[in-house]
C-alpha cells in the first residue's frame, strides 16, 4: 500500500503561480512513475503531467510552457509547479503513483479567478 498526501493548492488571480507538492509513504521503494491529473466539474480527469523514476516527462499540451513537473526519488515526493495560471485551470488537481498498481491521492483545489 502507497499513501500520498497533496499540499498546495488555494485561490490564485489570472497570471498567477502555484506549487502543489505530493509525498508518497507506505511500500513506497517500488515507485515508478509519478504525475499529476485534474478534473474541473463536469469534465473527466484529465493528465496535467507525469514523471518516470528516470526523470522522463510528458505534459498535456496545454500545459507546456506553463507548468513543470519534478520529483526527488530519495524523499518520494513529486512536485508541480504552475506560472502563468488561467481560469479555465481550475479544478481539482490529484497526485497518482504507481508501483506500477495506481495510487490516488485524495485531491486539493486549484481556483484561478480574479
Amino acid at each position: 500500500q502507497v499513501q500520498i498526501v497533496e499540499s498546495g493548492g488555494g485561490l490564485v488571480q489570472p497570471g498567477g503561480s502555484l506549487r502543489l507538492s505530493c509525498a508518497a509513504s507506505g511500500s513506497a521503494s517500488r515507485i515508478t512513475a509519478m504525475g499529476w491529473y485534474r478534473q474541473a466539474p463536469g469534465n473527466l480527469r484529465e493528465l496535467v503531467a507525469t514523471i518516470s523514476d528516470s526523470g522522463h516527462t510528458t505534459y498535456a499540451n496545454s500545459m507546456k510552457g506553463r507548468f513543470t513537473i519534478s520529483r526527488d526519488n530519495a524523499k518520494n515526493t513529486v512536485t508541480l509547479q504552475m506560472n502563468s495560471l488561467k481560469p479555465e485551470d481550475t479544478a481539482v488537481y490529484y497526485c497518482r503513483v504507481s508501483t506500477p498498481a495506481n495510487y490516488w491521492g485524495q485531491g486539493t483545489q486549484v481556483t484561478v479567478s480574479s
